[in-house]
């Protein structure tokens, strides 16, 4: 029986970089993994996946639509689905080869199979030739999440999709049916969208990107509308009906009953901790009323010697959250400072434009306490994103009215992901809006934009 300083449950994304870390640290390090491939849902079925599908039918949108714009003829192109799969897949395998480099260069030991926790500091590791007991004095669980399955719409992988299904359809659906606008739905919505597709995104919540500030997200709405998507808000969903005619999904909108042709539907309602079989509850481990693994400042659970990190805690299920988490944890069982600053992990929609931000929405520094004064610039202005044919968006800023001080960035414009780094970075150092107005930024970029939103902070803006 082996015996480790760190074990660690899932090699997602948070998993797999607590054990790099951990490794890289002194500690004596094995991961184990139930699937035949390292990287968790964010490699395989989620963020790297669908960000090539993203990219791929972009480039397609451009040239459909845009490149006669440019002076760049471009008759009647056309996509091949399959070549486009396989590029999709090419991406995945190169980086899952990528990660088993990273677990052997670190000698890292992986345990392949379904990990158990059998007791203080015990794990039962079966898979489907062997069953092994092992041992460590921190243990930390690491699994992630799984789509959120309604029970009147349950996944069939056929009609009804997760997301899981919906990177890797054979043929482009007629109708889609989105059920849900997040960043899952308006990412896979855009995606065959651009290929085709017929879609609807239905939303319970008055507004899409509803966690975004709502400057934003009015922005976004006219912008996907004008790309074909029809988007319907306030509608609560009740099931689906099929009929001879053809399947209809069934939805109430303030008070009026509402059908949709179906065709192909994508419940895209968000993700659940995935917990099932780890032997919580032998342990009494505490969980919250939504399943997620109750933890301490230092991510610990309520049981010494076992932690969790990522998407099976609370707070946003982000691969970039995740990772953080395994990297401060991994600090702190080496006798290190590890800490993560939540307030500043950005959050993004990968569609065309992108949507970014950090801190707060103008709505929660006002429930905060805040008094704040905003600054606003829009890309039609900023010489760059009018070249680049992006001149849709804008960049709003919030800041503390007394202190100056940066509360929140918010972005909608092409390569939003790329520009939110700079505003975390000066509100990791708090910085305020007149050090972003006075940041030298080159010319022409698109990243002009934040400078110039944040001197209209002061109503000092050059270009507006």
């Amino acid at each position: 029986m082996q015996t480790y300083d760190l074990l660690v449950i899932g090699a997602g994304p948070g998993g797999y970089v607590c054990a790099i870390k951990g490794a890289q640290l002194g500690l004596k390090t094995a991961i184990v993994e139930k699937d035949a491939y390292l990287g968790g849902t964010c490699l395989n079925v989620g963020c790297i996946p669908s960000k090539s599908l993203l990219h791929s039918t972009e480039m397609y949108a451009f040239l459909r639509h845009h490149a006669a714009d440019h002076g760049i003829q471009s008759e009647n192109p056309s996509i091949n689905l399959a070549g486009l799969m396989k590029k999709k897949d090419s991406v995945v395998v190169s980086l899952r080869k990528g990660v088993q480099g990273l677990i052997r260069k670190n000698k890292i030991e992986l345990i392949k199979g379904k990990g158990r926790l059998v007791g203080q500091g015990g794990v039962e590791v079966k898979n489907q030739a062997t069953t092994e007991l092992v041992k460590a004095r921190h243990i930390v669980i690491a699994t992630g999440s799984k789509p959120v399955e309604l029970p009147f719409l349950p996944f069939d992988g056929k009609q009804i999709i997760s997301s899981d299904q919906a990177i890797a359809l054979n043929k482009v659906p007629e109708r889609l049916t989105v059920v849900g606008g997040g960043a899952i739905g308006l990412e896979l919505g855009s995606v065959w969208s651009r290929l085709g597709s017929q879609v609807t995104l239905v939303e319970f919540l008055p507004r899409i990107a509803a966690g975004f500030d709502i400057g934003i997200t009015q922005a976004a709405t006219r912008i996907f509308k004008r790309q074909g998507l029809r988007i319907e808000t306030e509608t609560k969903v009740k099931g689906i009906e099929n009929t001879k005619t053809g399947a209809f999904l069934i939805a109430e909108q303030k008070g009026k009953t509402l059908q949709f042709e179906a065709g192909t539907v994508l419940v895209a309602v968000g993700r659940k901790p995935n917990t099932e079989g780890l032997g919580l509850e032998s342990l009494g481990i505490e969980l919250n009323s939504r399943g997620h693994i109750l933890t301490n400042d230092g991510f610990q659970t309520n049981v010494d010697g076992i932690y969790a990190i990522g998407d099976v805690t609370t707070g946003p299920m982000l691969a970039h959250k995740a990772e953080e988490e395994g990297v401060a944890l991994a600090h702190k069982l080496a006798n290190r400072y590890g800490h993560v600053d939540y307030r500043l992990i950005p959050n993004v929609i990968y569609t065309d434009p992108e949507i970014a931000s950090v801190g707060f929405t103008e709505a929660e520094a006002k429930e905060a306490g805040y008094t704040f004064k905003t600054g606003q610039f829009s890309l039609a202005a900023n010489g760059r994103a009018l070249a680049s044919g992006a001149g849709e968006g804008l960049v709003k800023i919030i800041a503390d009215a007394t202190t100056d001080r940066l509360l929140g960035v918010h972005i909608i414009a092409k390569s939003a992901s790329e520009l939110i780094a700079s505003a975390v970075a000066h509100m990791q150092y708090g910085g305020s809006a007149e050090d972003l107005g006075m940041t030298v930024h080159a010319h022409p970029t698109l990243s002009e934009s934040l400078k110039e939103a944040a001197l209209d902070v002061h109503k000092a803006a050059i270009h507006c």
